[in-house]
């Protein structure tokens, strides 16, 4: 007999969304998170004035419903992120205003940026969100990377530079790092590239009020004991009479298991027997992005005083985005900035003084003086991380949509895959991970033999 019904891995949200649900349908769940702390790739510091600000996933948008439902049922709130003001756009060492998008602080090249974008935005329409193998034009597609479509289509340098950064904005990586199909596909997948980069109506437009950490925090209290921290999950087996996880702790025995980490890291896991060669393979080519995400707190917001929102798109730094994070009710100021891609591997190669000096030159470059004048810095170097190895998600780079996509989700035997690179809407997202587990539990409840109308 089984210890308990179902074993998810990893307590992000994908895998506690998945627990949740089968525990509401009445399953045994056993959450095994190799952290001490739960929220996966959600985080959060108190800066010394008692003020949360989130290291990791923090905005939601209006889109995004799976993820807003789960807020409210949780009893959480959500509040605006802050855009009123006037946001900068720096293009080749020069800062310009007033803008609210890109493309309309570049002049002759804005025409260019939004037939492209136009264009791309065609492109993704058609692709299969379900079987992005399975779109029309995927072996075209899928043979190029987002930087060779670039080369061959745009030839106005100030154009290309725009796409490179919306690239490396969105993935945390370099256009030459994926497939021209990943792209079109998560293009699609969050609604296209005004809802994926946007502020108000868009995928940053709100936050949690205490931070999103408490999403899983709230989920991980209701379950109680059937969450296991600092438990990493070493192997599994599987076979005709269940499975048994090998974690640090001992081997729990269970019907199934949900295996909700990235893609890259499931695949360092041991199985036996092994798993098949196609889903062995996707393991190997989901890497994850490189992010440094970092914060600078001020004794008030100054830039508002100057009419500024504090959102920052740099072409020409190694801080390309910028945001004002100041929490809700603070009377302190808050800016959040990223070290996002190539970028990001040179600054994790810094000593952490000389990394905050840099992000410190940037926001001097950017706001002027005042911002020399910092009351606390905080950064999270996913890279570094143990159990996350990047962020914001894993990546499929060329051929891999269409020589491995279908292991992406498929179960393998009793062997159940979740996460936000997994889900076909809002792909790479809490609300993705959201999704994810819901699917994961319904495959999980359909094996059981359990009907998931009530749920």
């Amino acid at each position: 007999m089984s210890d308990v019904d179902v074993v998810v891995v990893g307590a992000g949200i994908a895998g506690l969304v998945t627990a949740r649900t089968l525990a509401q349908a009445g399953r045994s769940v056993l959450v095994l998170e190799a952290r001490d702390r739960v929220a996966g790739r959600t985080d959060h510091h108190v800066l010394a004035s008692g003020d949360v600000i989130e290291m990791g996933g923090q905005w939601v948008g209006p889109t995004q419903t799976e993820i807003l439902a789960l807020i409210d049922e949780l009893g959480l709130r959500t509040y605006p992120q802050h855009a009123s003001g006037e946001a900068l756009t720096v293009l080749k060492g020069a800062a310009g205003r007033p803008q609210r998008e890109a493309a309309a602080l570049l002049g002759r090249a804005g025409p260019a940026m939004r037939a492209v974008q136009a264009e791309l935005e065609e492109m993704a329409a058609t692709v299969s969100l379900s079987s992005p193998w399975r779109t029309p034009q995927a072996a075209e597609w899928d043979a190029m990377t987002m930087e060779s479509w670039l080369a061959a289509h745009v030839s106005d340098p100030i154009v290309v530079d725009y796409w490179h950064g919306i690239v490396t904005g969105l993935f945390a990586a370099e256009a030459a790092e994926m497939s021209l199909l990943h792209f079109l596909f998560y293009l699609k997948s969050g609604g296209m590239l005004d809802m994926l980069a946007g502020i108000e109506g868009g995928a940053q437009e709100r936050r949690v009020v205490g931070g999103s950490h408490l999403i899983c925090e709230r989920m991980a209290q209701d379950l109680g004991a059937a969450v296991r921290r600092s438990a990493p999950v070493h192997a599994i087996r599987a076979d005709d009479a269940g499975v048994a996880v090998s974690y640090d702790g001992g081997v729990v025995s269970a019907e199934r298991v949900v295996v909700a980490i990235p893609p890259t890291l499931a695949g360092r896991l041991r199985y036996q027997p092994p798993l098949p060669a196609m889903r062995d393979g996707l393991t190997q080519q989901v890497p994850m992005g490189s992010v440094i995400k970092f914060q600078v707190a001020y004794d008030r917001p100054f830039w508002r005083e100057a009419g500024l929102s504090g959102e920052v798109f740099s072409m020409d730094d190694p801080v390309s985005v910028v945001l004002d994070n100041t929490p809700d009710g603070s009377d302190a100021g808050v800016l959040v900035g990223f070290f996002e891609g190539a970028h990001a591997r040179m600054a994790s190669r810094l000593s952490p003084p000389d990394r905050q000096a840099l992000a410190v030159e940037c926001l001097v470059r950017y706001f002027g003086p005042a911002a020399k004048g910092l009351v606390e810095y905080a950064e999270k170097d996913w890279t570094a991380e143990e159990y996350s190895r990047g962020c914001y998600g894993g990546r499929l780079g060329a051929g891999v949509w269409t020589q491995y996509g279908p292991a992406l989700a498929e179960p393998v035997g009793r062997i159940h895959w979740a996460g936000a690179e997994t889900a076909d809407v809002w792909n790479g997202y809490m609300d993705g991970a959201a999704r994810s587990g819901r699917r994961a539990a319904a495959e999980v409840l359909a094996a059981l033999g359990v009907t998931t109308a009530s749920i």
